[in-house]
């Protein structure tokens, strides 16, 4: 019998990434952002042909933020970023490829574009930008043909973008952004009138996802005095609002209209899963629809009623697939090379109680016997107001092939468990999530599962700002820290981030004067006399959210003092690791520290 080793890491990065996708007006052409060639570049496939082998379009390594065909087949619009720097900027794209050309000229690098429609024609395209505005954004107007740039909305007071345009392009829809909890959307009428969509703009709650059913008529989703989101209509002339359909326990997270049959399809999130739903807007029947993967990342519509997804699942990595009302189809074929999901591992849902009596729920990987080294990797997951789910990570896979359980809490401030959940995280970032996170490894210690000596702590962006808190605060409870582009100083971090995000600080984190004594308390490099464990930090030069400069302070400020702390700087990432060379370096090196400090 052959005995095969463990896989290496070569393996497990065999797949790719898939960001966003497009499909052609006949649904003939597919259009998808990827990393193949181990870099993100746009590649096609011809659907109605012979074959639908992935041929590229570009060749210049970057990120694309959407992906837009002609309806005519002409050209594709998209935006590109530079290595990571999240600066999308507007470029159209010959049919079969090749140099994309900006729209613009004489844009500035920091300027950034966020594409919200193309005109049934395709001749106008309509997009909120930071130039001239970088704090509250307008939103404009360009017409390919003429050349034309127009204003439509100035934003004023807090970050205003827009959201979507009518049928006959007269009406328009744009959403003002006060925090992740609070956005308002509005109606601005040809008259110059505005009209907020919920009864109550004053009151704290969310409204976006705008779709126009026709002139006059809006569907979006808003959880306006409720704690799940749900689908919602209103009625431009009359200024009706009306609750349309809510699902128990599940919040709407993304709305697709099909006109022709009157359907919206409706995805929400339930904790660690997505469902999908089509609801018929004459009849208000629902109905549910089976999905191949367990979270949606992007969902398009075509005017055949047909459905193209993205997604990916625990052991799914990104594919995009094609429903036709009856089964789905998978349209890339993104696999493990040399492995079959039988040999990754699924994740267990648990609950744990924390300090205060509040159930958290968790994802826990156990490594497969033959392999299992009886160590557990603890992730507090980014955002914070975002949560781990059942998505697959090429990373994950790695670390428990190599013996270690992985735990990932959901805790107080993760979406998916309701409104009043998801603000508990709001001024306090330090405090309650991290006593979730201590409750979470007693829970482990007290199943069995992990000890204070086999514990690690691995977390990025918001993990990585929780990875050194519980460092410096809380070293006893675990052996080593990995933390990748986490906040060290939130009083730095507050005047760092980009500029567009500086309007909602004051609700998320707070004000660095006003709390001076609870940014002090929750800030990582307060404790930096506590941060005796080893670790590792890994950062990218041009990420715009957590800026070189957080990783910089505390790898200084603790080899200053003589501590075991490893640095990697990748000079060509983002708020992110994308380039497939890059995760290979990354996560080998990882789990060497992991297997070093064990």
């Amino acid at each position: 019998m052959i005995r095969f080793p463990k896989p290496d890491v070569e393996q497990f990065f065999q797949t790719y990434l898939i960001r966003s996708f497009g499909v052609s007006s006949d649904e003939s052409r597919l259009v998808f952002s990827s990393t193949i060639s181990g870099k993100f570049n746009l590649w096609a496939m011809d659907l109605q042909g012979e074959t639908t082998y992935p041929f590229p379009l570009t060749y210049n390594d970057q990120m694309c933020s959407f992906i837009k065909l002609d309806p005519q087949g002409r050209h594709i619009l998209t935006a590109f970023d530079n290595d990571g720097n999240e600066n999308y900027q507007l470029n159209a794209l010959r049919w079969n490829g090749g140099e994309p050309m900006p729209l613009f000229e004489g844009i500035s690098p920091e300027d950034k574009h966020e594409f919200v429609h193309l005109s049934e024609d395709g001749k106008r395209i309509y997009y909120s930008t930071s130039k001239d505005n970088p704090n509250y954004l307008n939103s404009r107007v360009y017409h390919l043909e003429t050349e034309e740039d127009r204003l439509l909305i100035e934003g004023r007071d807090t970050t205003t973008e827009l959201a979507a345009v009518s049928p006959d392009e007269q009406t328009l829809a744009y959403t003002k952004m006060y925090a992740n909890t609070y956005y308002v959307s509005y109606i601005l009428r040809p008259d110059g009138q505005e009209i907020c969509l919920t009864p109550s703009p004053e009151q704290v709650h969310t409204a976006g996802n705008v779709q126009f059913l026709d002139n006059e008529n809006v569907i979006f989703a808003t959880d306006f005095d409720s704690e799940f989101t749900y689908l919602a209509h209103f009625h431009i002339p009359s200024g009706t609002f009306k609750q349309l359909r809510g699902i128990d326990k599940e919040s709407v997270s993304l709305i697709r209209l099909h006109k022709e049959t009157g359907t919206v399809y409706i995805v929400t999130e339930k904790g660690v899963e997505d469902r999908l739903y089509a609801y018929s807007l004459e009849s208000g029947v629902l109905e549910p629809i089976p999905l191949p993967v367990d979270i949606l990342e992007q969902l398009v519509v075509a005017r055949s009623g047909q459905l193209y997804v993205l997604g990916r699942g625990a052991v799914k990595p990104f594919n995009i697939y094609r429903y036709d009302g009856s089964r789905w189809a998978m349209l890339t074929k993104n696999v493990m090379t040399g492995l079959t999901e039988e040999d990754m591992v699924s994740p267990e849902v648990v609950t744990y109680t924390s300090f205060d009596g509040m159930h958290i729920e968790a994802l826990l990987f156990r490594a497969k016997e033959q392999h299992a080294n009886g160590c557990t990797v603890f992730w507090p997951h980014g955002g914070p107001q975002a949560a781990e789910r059942k998505q697959f990570r090429a990373m994950f896979q790695y670390i428990i092939a190599r013996g270690y359980n992985i735990f990932c809490p959901n805790f107080r401030g993760s979406t998916g468990y309701g409104s009043s959940f998801v603000k508990l995280v709001e001024q306090d970032w330090g405090e309650g999530p991290r006593k979730d996170c201590l409750a979470g490894m007693d829970w482990l210690f007290e199943q069995g599962i992990s000890s204070r000596n086999r514990l690690f702590v691995l977390g990025g962006s918001y993990g990585g700002y929780m990875t050194l808190l519980l460092a410096g605060r809380n070293p006893e409870y675990f052996k080593a820290a990995i933390d990748i582009f986490g906040v060290s100083n939130l009083f730095t971090f507050y005047n760092s981030v980009p500029d567009h995000w500086k309007p909602i600080m004051e609700q998320w984190l707070g004000d660095p004067q006003r709390d001076r004594e609870r940014f002090i308390k929750d800030t990582p490099i307060t404790y930096l006399d506590n941060m005796v464990n080893p670790m590792l930090i890994i950062q990218g030069a041009n990420d715009p959210r957590v800026v070189k400069a957080e990783s910089d302070q505390i790898v200084e400020a603790l080899r200053a003092k003589g501590r075991d702390v490893e640095y990697i700087v990748f000079d060509d990432e983002g708020h992110g690791i994308t380039k497939k060379a890059n995760e290979k370096i990354a996560y080998a090196r990882m789990v060497e520290f992991l297997d070093r400090c064990r």
